[in-house]
């Protein structure tokens, strides 16, 4: 395309258009470009020529078709943002950086840049959405030349258009645009599918041609004979839809009864109705298959009635009608609407959000990303939110809330509000109260049931339809783990400054954040609690001249007192002498003829489902069936013996095993832990030390117990110890 078609082309449909600074950004893109070429062997410059004509046919202005013709000149010339803002203006510089990719960012996936990618893009439409329909343009262009792209890159860029762009477009309300994504995008990815459906398609239009026309003719005399101006035309599925719809509902193309539909242009609405009537008169309607997206539009902006007769020729023919007005909408979307010349600034946005559902998509969208998710999580909720074939439900209220298919009533807590659905524990459905995690249907009425401070499960995350739930639920998850661990470290932190008699205060670690690499205090007492950060780092922070010197308390025993002793190698202990007048605690199962024990890593409890492993000249070696050693025995069929519990209930008998536990490293934990074990009537038989951080330590008890039950309240009564981070059972 040459310089004066594209001016011409702009001036089409606006008499206003600004020559001048068209010619410059073609002149100027011309240069930057210079001599690169495109995989097909064309001057690079021809595809911004060509994404500019594009977007002539949506009757953009002159800014957004400047933008199209500069917008890889930042990404791959030598051109900067500054000199774009300097010769064309700094809202045109805007929508040329919003176009550019971040290359420079250090990521380890492809995955993560492409998130990051696609953020960066989602935040610069959110500033100005005309950055959307330039980016659609470029890669629908780029699919109409993806042919000449080397193979191994075609699957992975078709795919990225089926996942997102095509979507995308279709939240937006393009339909034309996203119908040619789709089919390209297809033709790539299942060339030997597309040929065989296209080829169906080709043979059933070639024979129903006349029977089509004939449908066009009778709907266009009842709607002269009624007064109704109306235009009918015949349409015929794409590859694409036809193909999708055989996987969604698994039939094949014989049992397909909706390729041909027809949609019919009236002028006000309520000749919309009207002609629904007429049909219904007419012809019988098929039940379940009339849709009304005129009073309740779809999230697109999409408006029109949509229903299946049994027509002329006693075949099912699918109907659409609408207003020339929504037409155009259905067609162009966003960009139909008059008012996105005008959506640069703060008004304008909200002035575009009241007339379009679709851009208060694109925002509510974007509160995804003011959470700091991860790419590769902003990724994977955006599919979700892209991939929506929806219900309609109401609040108690009357409000219309559009969700996607297999919604619960958590997906529509949080559609209505964040901290409704953080808070939402039951829903009432139509006035029943119902499962948080069943299924929604159009038409239901849901009433939240919720209870403050409540935190949402995180098995809710998996169950969940849309991306906005799933990542408010993540987010609520990890803020209350983050806070479990704030309050750990505050009681670490105060501890240690009582320990070398300091004030701690929020105030005097705020001037010190910079030097503990966090942000807030909060971040401060999180890492505290997980271990990252050892507390006496926290007081050299504050106090940075502090040495700390950690006094023992000792205490001396006179050699006069009964039951102790001292021992001449160690002059620094004494020991006390055990009690003999108490009887061993019998073990059933350690006497008889062969010698019984039970694993050395973790022993076994009754209640545990327990085997017996035999060595030849030692005996007999219990171990719990889940134990891992078992593995090494696998081979050794001949050593396993059946094994069963034989307890008398009179007799109080104890049995080994081991319990991991990591808690606070300061004078007195131990203590603390033994007496809690103690008072559970567990015994201890033995104590192990690991260095866990400067601020915790791994304790590994060897107890001695009844059964599970009594081993699970110890482990209850460990974890519920405010010392204590964590305590868990080892079966070695």
């Amino acid at each position: 395309m040459r310089q004066y078609e594209l001016v011409e082309r702009v001036r089409k449909y606006n008499p206003r258009v600004d020559e001048d600074l068209l010619n410059r950004a073609y002149v100027y893109a011309m240069k930057a470009h210079g001599a690169q070429k495109r995989a097909s062997g064309d001057p690079y410059f021809s595809h911004p020529l060509e994404v500019a004509a594009i977007l002539t046919d949506l009757k953009l202005d002159d800014a957004t078709i400047v933008a199209a013709v500069l917008h890889d000149t930042i990404e791959d010339t030598d051109t900067t943002r500054e000199e774009i803002d300097r010769l064309f203006g700094k809202q045109i510089g805007k929508l040329v950086d919003g176009l550019t990719k971040i290359e420079k960012l250090d990521l380890v996936s492809k995955q993560a840049r492409q998130g990051e990618n696609f953020r960066k893009l989602l935040l610069a439409v959110a500033e100005d959405v005309r950055v959307l329909l330039v980016k659609l343009a470029d890669r629908l262009h780029n699919m109409r030349t993806l042919h000449h792209v080397p193979t191994e890159k075609r699957a992975r860029i078709a795919q990225e258009t089926l996942d997102i762009y095509a979507p995308l477009a279709g939240r937006i309300g393009m339909q034309r645009l996203r119908e040619e994504l789709e089919e390209l995008a297809f033709r790539h990815l299942s060339p030997e599918a597309f040929k065989a459906i296209a080829e169906r398609l080709h043979d059933l239009r070639t024979k129903n041609g006349r029977a089509i026309k004939r449908v066009e003719e009778e709907l266009r005399r009842e709607f002269t004979d009624r007064g109704i101006e109306a235009a009918v035309t015949g349409r015929q599925k794409t590859p694409f839809s036809v193909w999708r719809k055989m996987e969604r509902k698994s039939i094949s193309f014989e049992q397909l009864s909706d390729i041909f539909g027809f949609r019919i242009i009236v002028g006000p609405v309520e000749d919309c109705y009207q002609a629904l009537g007429l049909i219904h008169t007419k012809w019988p309607s098929v039940p379940g298959r009339f849709k009304d997206y005129i009073s309740t539009p779809k999230q697109n902006d999409y408006r029109s009635l949509h229903t299946t007769v049994i027509g002329p020729g006693h075949q099912r023919v699918e109907l659409q009608i609408r207003t020339a007005e929504m037409h155009e909408i259905a067609r162009f979307g966003i960009a139909a609407h008059a008012l996105y010349k005008d959506a640069t600034g703060e008004e304008g946005r909200e002035e575009l959000a009241k007339e379009s559902r679709a851009f208060r998509w694109l925002q509510e969208t974007l509160d995804l990303l003011a959470h700091g998710d991860s790419p590769e999580e902003f990724l994977e909720h955006t599919r979700l939110e892209l991939f929506q074939d929806q219900v309609f439900c109401f609040t108690p209220k009357g409000g219309l809330i559009a969700l996607p298919r297999s919604a619960t009533p958590i997906d529509f807590a949080y559609a209505v509000h964040t901290k409704l659905g953080n808070s939402a524990v039951g829903a009432k459905i139509n006035g029943r109260v119902a499962p948080v995690l069943s299924h929604l249907k159009n038409g239901d009425e849901v009433e939240i049931i919720r209870a403050e401070g409540h935190i949402p499960p995180t098995a809710w995350e998996s169950a969940v339809a849309t991306g906005k739930a799933r990542a408010a639920i993540r987010r609520a998850t990890r803020e209350a783990v983050r806070r479990q661990y704030a309050g750990l470290g505050r009681q670490i932190v105060e501890r240690a400054f009582e320990r070398v008699n300091r004030v701690i205060s929020d105030d005097k670690l705020k001037p010190v954040l910079t030097r503990l690499a966090r942000n807030s205090v909060e971040d401060v007492l999180a890492a505290v609690g997980r271990g990252e950060i050892y507390s006496g780092d926290v007081i050299k922070a504050v106090y940075p001249d502090f040495t700390e010197e950690r006094k023992i308390n000792q205490t001396h025993i006179g050699p006069g007192e009964p039951g102790w002793f001292g021992v001449k190698t160690n002059a620094n202990v004494v020991f006390k002498s055990p009690d003999a007048s108490k009887a061993a605690i019998p073990i059933r199962g350690l006497r008889g003829d062969a010698p019984v024990s039970f694993a050395p890593n973790g022993g076994a409890v009754p209640g545990d489902r327990i085997v017996g492993m035999l060595t030849p000249g030692e005996g007999v070696t219990i171990y719990p069936i889940q134990s891992p050693a078992l593995t090494a025995f696998d081979d050794q069929p001949e050593r396993w013996l059946d094994v069963r519990w034989d307890i008398d209930a009179e007799t109080r008998e104890l049995f080994p095993a081991r319990v991991i536990s990591t808690a606070l490293n300061e004078p007195g934990t131990l203590g603390t832990l033994a007496t809690l074990i103690g008072e559970t009537g567990a015994n201890i038989d033995n104590i192990r030390f690991k260095a866990h951080s400067p601020d915790f330590r791994e304790m590994i008890f060897d107890l001695e117990v009844a059964d599970l039950k009594h081993l699970t309240t110890v482990i209850s009564r460990l974890r519920e110890s405010p010392l204590v981070s964590k305590v868990e059972r080892f079966i070695g």
